[in-house]
């Protein structure tokens, strides 16, 4: 009987002590050695990317996409359609996943695609506008009008044939903070015009704010949509 107490007893200290250790050294070591490498050699990205505009002021985050949308006239009425604010350059859509739906006390941010095929909606395998209401080429083809309507000027006619397909579809998350230089390149002339800038500005600001493809083959080239409205902010204010 002894023997059996003094056994159960050293195996409870013995495991005791592995526990008391491994607390030590997974839950505390560990997390500190991982966040103090992350802070000296990553410190940015360990922080979560932050973005700051001219007085240094955190704004966002450089991987997550914001809206540029005017104010709403009703701010109480759920169904009222935001408005683009045509003074900011545009991101992609952010359909996602919708408004949140499954609890309404809380206001989550959800993220998501609407998992559409390419052809939802299509007739005889091409979007017109013949397409029904709430399919994906219903949806794209109204897009893609907005577009044109809303980045052609006096001086500039936009085609539907020159909308890139970043303007009108939204990623796979829904918050996708870069587009394409063609998406970009295309509201020059709009935002050129609400800014009261030359046009030459506006280009050379794009250029400056486009990044090729990571490591020169990797991904496409972009543009960062919170990166390039700060700079413009900037720009109209000096």
């Amino acid at each position: 009987m002894n023997n059996s107490v003094g056994n159960t007893a050293r195996l409870l200290w013995a495991g005791l002590r592995a526990l008391l250790v491994l607390t030590i050294v997974c839950g505390v070591l560990y997390p500190l050695a991982v966040t103090g490498i992350a802070q000296v050699a990553f410190g940015d990205k360990a922080n979560g990317s932050e973005t700051k505009d001219e007085s240094g002021r955190v704004v966002g985050s450089s991987l997550i996409g914001q809206t540029y949308n005017l104010p709403k006239q009703n701010p109480d009425d759920p169904e009222e359609a935001a408005k683009p604010d045509l003074k900011w350059f545009q991101p992609r859509p952010s359909n996602g996943l919708g408004s949140n739906s499954v609890n309404t006390q809380y206001s989550l941010v959800l993220s998501g695609a609407t998992n559409r095929s390419a052809d939802n909606g299509a007739v005889g395998g091409h979007c017109t506008r013949d397409a029904e209401e709430g399919t994906l080429c219903a949806q794209v083809i109204a897009a893609k009008e907005a577009v044109v309507a809303d980045n052609s000027t006096p001086g500039h006619q936009v085609r539907l044939e020159d909308v890139p397909a970043d303007a009108v579809t939204s990623s796979g998350s829904g918050l996708d903070p870069d587009i394409s230089p063609e998406y970009a390149e295309l509201q020059i002339h709009r935002v050129a015009e609400r800014n009261n800038l030359d046009v030459k500005q506006v280009e050379k600001l794009v250029a400056d704010h486009t990044t090729g493809r990571t490591l020169g083959f990797m991904g496409e080239p972009r543009v960062n949509v919170l990166a390039l409205n700060i700079a413009l902010r900037a720009m109209t204010r000096s």
